[in-house]
């Protein structure tokens, strides 16, 4: 089969290389998966230089989100049959086939494509976690969403709007806005290059955001902490800026406003019950067709460097996909 394999850690994706490998077979209690559709993560470009905290052995295969098709099952396992449509997560997505523990499969959502199926699961499990469970987002709120163009953050607009919510989108693209403001009928949008502190005061009426959600750090924290109601929400969801942010508790304290930091998985593991309550509900949405994943691009496997690109360089709305049976 051919896969997209990691040799070396390397810079610029210099240990990646296209190639035929071994096709794999499943073990006991596993099944191998024709892949449709594998998501384009953060994680998986970090991977490649060995700079994300899980460092898998090279050589290996990356791609952390896939859908696609049963193959062929292992020993022991039931419930899946040979060509149906699943999704799962954890590795090998950027192949022609990956095996995974039948555990981790779930039915395809109908109302899904593939790549909006392989898209789906981090960013909205991230949004559920931030959204429901740290801040308890109320109807009528002021959410506001930075990084509203990339995967985790436009789950979040799309989220906040089925929990009723205001949102507020921000981006440094008014392009980008333009698009989230069409298709996800948020209530105002910002453009943070404009700085948003004033902007965001004006549009709440005087009383700043009631939840923040916040993917970027630095610069952006910086300026949230300026703008949160009082007894606000800021959820701490990466640092895609590069600098990790430091709070003035002592701004905290006058404010009355919390920080949560969101750990999706990590909160699964922690509380199994709520973790897989989390899953059911996030793939009840997609079932019942309330929110409305989108896919900004897809790529051929040959692809893959454009593909990463779009995500480094910040150009996509959504997901980007790679599509290995193309």
């Amino acid at each position: 089969m051919r896969a997209l394999v990691v040799e070396d850690l390397l810079p610029d994706y210099a240990g990646c290389v296209v190639k035929e490998i071994p096709t794999p077979e499943p073990g006991p209690g596993e099944v191998r998966i024709k892949v449709r559709a594998a998501a384009v993560n953060f994680p998986d470009l970090m991977q490649t230089r060995g700079e994300h905290q899980h460092k898998p052995t090279v050589p290996f295969v990356g791609g952390l989100e896939l859908a696609g098709e049963v193959d062929k099952l292992g020993e022991g396992v039931t419930g899946f049959a040979v060509g149906d449509a699943v999704v799962s997560g954890g590795r090998g997505g950027f192949a022609e086939y990956a095996i995974l523990p039948a555990s981790t499969l779930r039915p395809k959502p109908e109302r899904l494509s593939f790549g909006e199926a392989a898209g789906y699961p981090v960013a909205y499990l991230t949004a559920y976690v931030a959204l429901k469970r740290a801040a308890d987002a109320q109807p009528g709120e002021w959410v506001l969403v930075h990084g509203a163009a990339g995967g985790v953050g436009l789950a979040a607009v799309d989220y906040a709007k089925v929990m009723g919510c205001k949102v507020i989108a921000a981006s440094a693209s008014d392009e980008k806005l333009a698009v989230i403001a069409k298709e996800y009928d948020v209530d105002a949008t910002v453009n943070v290059t404009r700085g948003f502190r004033e902007r965001v005061k004006e549009i709440t009426g005087g009383k700043g955001a009631d939840v923040i959600y916040d993917p970027v750090g630095g610069d952006i924290f910086d300026e949230s902490i300026r703008c949160i109601a009082f007894g606000g929400r800021i959820l701490s969801i990466g640092f895609t800026s590069g600098r990790l942010p430091v709070l003035p508790v002592n701004i905290a304290l006058i404010k009355g406003f919390s920080v949560h930091g969101v750990r999706a998985g990590e909160y699964g593991r922690q509380f199994p019950q709520k973790g897989a309550e989390n899953n059911e509900a996030i793939w009840k949405l997609a079932e019942d067709g309330l929110v409305k994943p989108r896919v900004d691009a897809e790529y051929p496997l040959d692809g893959w460097r454009e593909a990463f690109e779009t995500l480094a360089q910040r150009k996509v709305v959504g997901k980007t996909i790679i599509r290995p049976d193309l």
